[in-house]
């Protein structure tokens, strides 16, 4: 049986909050029933920050993703051994 739960929140947490599940592509009442269940489960509140790329970092993972896309600068490896002999040709 599922049952309503209504909790206060700051309307701009809430709007942010659905803009990140959206781009995960969940609703929020799923991820917020994943953080109840681990809550019942682990019996803890976890509270951490992900590591966030510095800026040189941000721009190279968005230089790589441009060139997956458009697949430029990508070498095909039969297998692991055909990768490292590449490697150590650098």
């Amino acid at each position: 049986m599922k049952t309503m739960l209504s909790v206060k929140t700051d309307a701009k947490l809430k709007k942010k909050a659905q803009e990140v599940a959206r781009d995960l592509g969940l609703p929020l009442g799923t991820i917020i029933n994943r953080y109840l269940k681990d809550f019942v489960t682990d019996q803890r509140v976890v509270f951490e920050r992900p590591e966030i790329p510095n800026a040189e970092t941000r721009k190279a993972i968005k230089e790589a993703m441009r060139d997956i896309k458009s697949g430029k600068n990508m070498i095909a490896f039969k297998n692991a051994k055909e990768m490292d002999e590449y490697l150590l040709s650098l």
